[in-house]
């Protein structure tokens, strides 16, 4: 198949290949030959594993991943995907698979780490989209509404609403070819998350017969989801801020080693298990995984007979929405992105789009449940069927382009679905700055993303100006604010005053003692906490927490009065000194120089959030930056924080930052003539094995013990251990894809091994061997030095069902087992009831041990010391 790889000035990579799977492959091995580290962290955080070389400090986060059931939540959702997309997915997985090695050599991030680059599954991909969306919906707030009430009393339980501090937004607005110099549409935006390095998203295009597209994909996830242009239809997404996932309050309880939870239908079984979490640097962690009928519990346990679960479309249908992606690639039309997004499941957005025939889009995609009001708001009991789910939103709401189209995450087109949206500030900034032309074309578009006036800091300066009793220096204060333009430049000095001013009023109001309640920690878990931080909150709803009796003690004019004097007294220079990138980063990587100050703030069209009374440092900002031009896709422009590159020391790793910080954009370039081709993208042969171990066995033939291969020896395997024949094995009933996780498993083990033996090259058994003392056995005997254990299926009619096969087959097996000298006893513990195994294991010179009980048989130990054999060889 001939795929190519084609890059422009700034790295940004140019996929083109035969056909849409040959293109998916190339995808992925391209987002594993840049972002391999970035793929390496994003899938451990999806299963849970992250902590295994990050530490402690990523416990929290795995615990939440095992206890809400993200990786078993990808497969559900796999299983649902319609065979094309499974296919499609699929070559992008085998195309991440092979390019990761490579990948990984140019990243010491894995050396640093310790950690070598893992396999991923078929539905890591989702796995992926679904840690990195789980909280984007914030239903961690009505843990902190529980909270308020608690506190305050239910009729102030949304006294703090307001675009929170953890949850993620965007700037969007679709300008119709009336409003340009072009005649055709524009649409432009930001998407504003916290931002990470390497970043969230990559700047990529992806062609081939079917379809040529540009647009900003998720490394990892196949296709562009978000932000795309066909070159007849462009889209893009913000976040709907609509309320899809709800939180139950559980009554659990334990019946031995069975735990119930309390439904409207009484007590029902929930399901449960235990996981460990491994910890580098410190002792495992066992997580108990529960289970109800609702969903997974998030907090709590069943020792305490209190939990709250977590429940939300994806894991409740299987279904994530994927099907769209394939789609949207093919899209030529508005009304082809518009059938496209019917599928879309979660996260909800509201989708933009336009095309060159002048259709326009404007819409909400997702799957909203329809449910109690009070769902919604608060924690509600899982006991009461009033609270249930009685299906879905038929159809999403939808609008008409009215001269332009603006959505900032302000309460309009998705207020039928949400509780809580953005402050109307960034909103109606951009429709004011968008009103002021009607010849919009895409370079202007520059300054709209990266307007700084500040909206909401009128409502707070207005009182400072009815203040009275100031000193001079708070006068003088006061006099240089009110005079102030309210843009948050980064060379400005009453920008960094205002800041000050401001963050001091925070922390007086959160200083209330009506609040003080609110400040404690609960006992919650940790990755919960961004929700439920007092400080934050108070912050963001500080304009709505300021009105006259919004607080119950709070005296206004005292509490500016004292911040005035307080930021007064301060040397606060400009903004840019304090206001300045702060990324997430897995490992510390910082730039030589420092990271960029910033304009900006977070009611600002150019949202580049601080934490009042926190820090004016910016962890979450514009991830990346868009102009879709209709008229000419060449014409439009992109950018993003960092760079297209995740590798240390590459000249695109961060060769965009500075560009980014100054509000500037780069061309899309679409003719290949002016791109760089680098070398096509072949697929690895498949790797030759060599034999650990190779012997002729008299009268049948060589033997050759290879080590397994969980994928190429997948189907033969597979096909042994799920007959019934082999029950005592224990995957009889297993899927493909369950006996290839456990050899994969097996595979990262130092102390257990698999192999498949050959022979005369074909398959005749699976052949494994552990170190006792590192297995569950090892727990049911005194194990002794140099004991070796042992397990051994043979295939149907091994050997030609020739008498003596077996015996000559156990002979090379223990001959190699043997030939390790520090070997002196090998262990076999075959079901109590497989007679033939006994039979065989005694005629090979194995002395019978003590029955023991497992949980999943009842065995019979055997052993074969070492003088024992060497006497019957």
């Amino acid at each position: 198949m001939n795929r190519a790889l084609f890059r422009d000035p700034w790295g940004i990579p140019h996929l083109r290949a035969d056909s849409p799977g040959e293109l998916a492959y190339a995808q992925g091995h391209n987002a594993a030959a840049d972002r391999a580290w970035q793929l390496e962290v994003d899938r451990h955080r999806a299963q849970g594993t992250s902590a295994s070389f990050l530490g402690a400090d990523a416990l929290a986060w795995d615990r939440f991943a095992r206890m809400c059931r993200i990786e078993d939540t990808a497969r559900r959702c796999h299983a649902s995907l319609s065979p094309d997309t499974a296919d499609w997915m699929a070559r992008y997985v085998d195309g991440v698979n092979d390019g990761l090695a490579a990948g990984a050599s140019r990243m010491p991030q894995f050396a640093a780490a310790g950690v070598a680059p893992g396999r991923w599954e078929a539905w890591t991909p989702i796995a992926v989209w679904l840690s990195t969306h789980i909280l984007f919906a914030g239903f961690p707030t009505k843990l902190w509404r529980e909270e308020v009430a608690r506190v305050l009393g239910d009729d102030r339980v949304g006294l703090f609403a307001t675009d929170g501090p953890g949850t993620a937004g965007s700037n969007g607005w679709l300008v119709p070819g009336d409003r340009t110099a072009s005649g055709a549409a524009l649409i432009a935006g930001d998407p504003h998350r916290f931002i990470e390095d390497p970043g969230i998203y990559q700047q990529i295009r992806l062609a081939c017969p079917e379809f040529d597209v540009v647009g900003l994909a998720v490394p990892g996830i196949p296709g562009i989801a978000h932000f795309g242009h066909t070159g007849s239809v462009a889209w893009a997404i913000t976040n709907a801020m609509a309320d899809y996932q709800d939180l139950y309050r559980e009554r659990l309880r334990r019946r031995g080693p069975l735990v119930e939870a309390l439904g409207p239908d009484g007590w029902r079984p929930a399901a449960v298990h235990t996981e460990v979490i491994e910890v580098a640097g410190e002792d495992p962690v066992t997580v108990e995984v529960v289970e109800t009928e609702r969903g997974p519990v998030v907090a709590g346990d069943a020792d305490s007979g209190e939990a709250i679960s977590l429940r939300c479309p994806a894991r409740a249908d299987g279904d994530i929405g994927f099907d769209a992606l394939p789609a949207l690639l093919r899209a030529r039309t508005v009304a082809d992105v518009d059938r496209a997004t019917d599928r879309w499941v979660e996260p909800v957005n509201v989708v933009q789009a336009a095309d060159t025939e002048g259709g326009l889009l404007h819409r909400v995609a997702g799957r909203v449940p329809r449910r109690h009001p009070l769902n919604r708001l608060r924690v509600v009991p899982a006991w009461e069927a009033r609270h249930a789910w009685t299906g879905t939103y038929e159809t999403m709401p939808r609008a008409a382009v009215d001269g332009v189209a603006v959505m900032a995450n302000q309460r309009g087109i998705a207020a039928p679905l949400g509780v809580e949206f953005a402050p109307r500030h960034r909103a109606a900034r951009i429709r004011e700055l968008l009103d002021a032309s009607d010849t919009w074309t895409g370079p202007a578009m520059a300054g709209v993303h990266t307007d700084t006036r500040l909206g909401s800091a009128e409502p707070l300066l207005a009182l400072l100006a009815g203040v009275d009793g100031l000193s001079p220096a708070a006068v003088r204060l006061r006099e240089r604010l009110l005079a102030w333009d309210r843009h948050m430049a980064a060379d400005s000095e009453e920008a960094a005053a205002f800041a000050a001013f401001r963050s001091a009023v925070v922390r007086k109001v959160a200083a209330l003692p009506a609040l003080a309640p609110l400040a404690g920690v609960p006992s919650l878990p940790e990755v919960f906490r961004p929700w439920l931080a007092l400080v934050p909150r108070v912050a963001y709803a500080l304009e709505r927490l300021l009105a006259p009796d919004a607080l119950p003690g709070l005296d206004t004019r005292r509490v500016v009065r004292e911040a005035a004097e307080e930021a007064a007294a301060l040397d606060t220079g400009i903004w840019g000194d304090t206001h300045r990138l702060a990324p997430w980063q897995a490992l510390p990587d910082p730039p030589e120089n420092g990271w960029p100050a910033l304009s900006g703030d977070f009611d600002c069209v150019l949202s580049t959030s601080s934490v009042p009374g926190i820090t004016d440092l910016s962890a979450r900002g514009p991830s990346a930056r868009y102009v879709w031009d209709l008229a000419r896709r060449e014409d439009s422009l992109w950018i993003v924080p960092l760079g297209a590159s995740g590798a240390q020391g590459d000249p695109h790793q961060r060769d965009q930052l500075p560009l980014w910080a100054a509000g500037e954009l780069v061309p899309v370039i679409t003719d290949w003539d002016r791109l760089t081709e680098e070398k096509q993208m072949t697929e690895p042969a498949a790797r030759p094995r060599k034999a650990v171990h190779e012997q002729h066995a008299e009268g049948f033939g060589t033997v050759r013990v290879l080590p397994l291969d969980p994928v190429a020896d997948l189907e033969v395997v597979h096909g042994w251990v799920s007959e019934e024949r082999a029950r005592f094995w224990g995957m009889v009933g297993h899927t493909p894809e369950q006996v290839r996780e456990i050899y994969e498993y097996v595979d990262t083990l130092s102390t257990h091994h698999a192999f498949l033996v050959l022979l005369d090259d074909e398959p005749a058994a699976l052949f494994q061997t552990y170190e006792p003392d590192a297995d569950p056995v090892g727990e049911c005997y005194q194990v002794e030095p140099g004991d070796f254990g042992v397990h051994l299926l043979l295939a149907p009619a091994a050997g030609g069902s020739r008498p003596g096969f077996t015996w000559a087959l156990m002979q090379v097996l223990m001959a190699y087992c043997f030939r390790d000298e520090k070997h002196l006893r090998i262990v076999v513990e075959p079901d109590a009831r497989n007679e033939k195994a006994i039979e065989r294991m005694l005629r090979s010179g194995f002395v019978r041990g003590p029955v023991i009980d497992k949980p999943e048989k009842r065995a019979l130990l055997a052993f074969l010391p070492r003088e024992v054999y060497e006497r019957h060889v």
